[in-house]
């Protein structure tokens, strides 16, 4: 038996004999409390300290607090925290968890964003809509599949040669997210466009900043856009007072709307031969494609590209000798040949495992049930919401060795036992998206593309340098140099 294994079973037997205790932690006085606590969480603290200090509170990582927005967006900011690897995953666990409403946490955009319609993020498993929304999407991307690497490595070359011209035009410097941005849009509106480019419809080159706007809004009320401190307080009460108006992205939206209605024929046939509204269908193909794809994509890239980065050039060497051998010896770029690069699959998890993308879970309880930290049972009572941090679970010490360090070799060899604990979207890296599940859809999607990604980087270049610096949501990356591939 290995020592994972080993380590493995200890805990399993631990666990079935731990104590039951309550939960620790209080919501403070009412309309004062979640106040208070949401300017730790924005302003004087910040998230993780927030969530570390409670911690250390309450000796415990379950425990009770508010979380944002509060008053007056959100009627019932209390939540049940869970902090840890081995509380964490009954948020997935859709027999004993609900996900009505939960999306955005404890309160819920108005569906005037989405067309009048609750998308599919909004409904739970349990609702006959759920079923036929995500099969649909499901099945529309096992149908595109052969699309994907010939589209995206095609989408990839155009971004290259961006970036490879505003170093030359711009004092040496190229804007990474920008040039990603909007590559990452025109990826998924063709591949669910029928190959058609947004260029080609009504939207030019402004979707991306359509989307930005579109989801900002919705989600601003528990984001902050990290002002100077002065305005702190003045941010608070414009984003958390009254919920910011769908109207206001009402022209742009209906232009979005028109052109996937016009532009994805072939999906929207389908959805009607399924029993769906061709309009519903679209509203939720607006918000997959851009709320859950492109949003998450227009991040993803940045960080895995930053965790690269600051690892220097002896790992640049060593992915690009994995990818230019496996390559040439497999004859190309395949599905096959991505499957062999172990380098490059461990340093897209490990990027995915220390800084998720979505670092938020929200659930609530379908019945009283009994949640498990590595240390202590606790009771959590039906109707009860629980949310979950997810950056403090994919680095639990308990779990990973160096948690706070990029390893980029933790998941090779026997490492890969350790993929169960990557938790990006929402659900288990080992367990894959299906029709009665709230994982992701386009979850293998995106670990195909970012493999697309360096092996077509590194394909290319040896090595970059870069300037990085934190945005209002994911990081902010500027190219300074890039070095072309000195062997093929």
């Amino acid at each position: 038996m290995t020592s994972l294994e080993q380590s493995s079973k200890t805990t399993n037997n631990h666990q079935q004999d731990l104590p039951l205790k309550q939960i620790p932690g209080s919501y403070g006085l009412p309309f004062i409390g979640p106040i208070f606590d949401r300017h730790d969480y924005f302003y004087n603290q910040g998230r993780d300290k927030f969530f570390s200090t409670r911690i250390q509170k309450y000796n415990s990582t379950v425990f009770r607090t508010n979380m944002p927005p509060g008053p007056f967006i959100a009627s019932n900011p209390r939540v049940i925290a869970l902090l840890d690897a081995a509380s964490f995953p009954i948020l997935f666990d859709n027999k004993k968890v609900e996900k009505h409403n939960v999306f955005d946490g404890t309160f819920m955009p108005s569906t005037n964003f989405t067309g009048g319609y609750r998308i599919l993020s909004q409904l739970d498993t349990t609702e006959p809509n759920h079923a036929l929304i995500k099969g649909l999407l499901l099945n529309a991307l096992l149908l595109r599949k052969d699309n994907v690497i010939p589209l995206f490595k095609s989408i990839l070359s155009d971004s290259f040669n961006k970036i490879e011209d505003e170093l030359s035009e711009k004092s040496g410097k190229a804007d990474f997210n920008t040039i990603f941005s909007e590559a990452s849009f025109n990826f998924l509106f063709s591949l669910f466009c029928d190959n058609k480019y947004p260029s080609e419809t009504n939207l030019g080159s402004q979707g991306p900043k359509m989307l930005d706007t579109w989801i900002l809004f919705q989600i601003a009320p528990i984001e902050t856009l990290k002002p100077p401190k002065i305005f702190n307080y003045l941010e608070d009460l414009l984003l958390r007072t009254v919920p910011i108006p769908a109207c206001l992205t009402r022209s742009s939206y209906k232009k979005l709307y028109e052109a996937f209605s016009s532009s994805a024929v072939t999906i929207l046939d389908e959805a009607e031969k399924v029993g769906l509204k061709r309009s519903e269908a679209c509203h939720n193909l607006i918000f997959i494609a851009g709320f859950n794809g492109y949003a998450g994509l227009k991040n993803q890239f940045p960080t895995l590209f930053k965790w690269i980065g600051l690892s220097g050039e002896e790992l640049h060497k060593e992915l690009a000798n994995e990818i230019r051998t496996i390559v040439k010896q497999e004859g190309g770029v395949t599905i096959q040949s991505l499957e062999k690069m172990s380098l490059v699959k461990s340093v897209i998890y490990e990027a995915m495992r220390i800084e998720p993308i979505v670092p938020y879970q929200y659930a609530k309880a379908r019945e009283d049930l009994i949640v498990k930290s590595h240390d202590a049972s606790f009771e959590i009572k039906k109707g009860e919401t629980i949310f979950g941090y997810q950056p403090f679970a994919t680095k639990d010490p308990r779990i990973f060795d160096d948690p706070e360090v990029f390893v980029p070799k933790r998941f090779i060899g026997e490492g890969e036992k350790l993929l169960k604990y990557v938790l990006w979207s929402n659900g288990r890296e080992t367990e894959n998206p299906s029709v009665d599940n709230k994982q992701c859809p386009g979850k293998n999607l995106v670990v195909l593309l970012c493999r697309l990604f360096l092996v077509e980087f590194f394909l290319r270049y040896d090595t970059f340098t870069f300037e990085t610096k934190a945005a209002a949501v994911g990081v902010s990356i500027t190219i300074t140099s890039l070095t072309k591939a000195s062997t093929l």
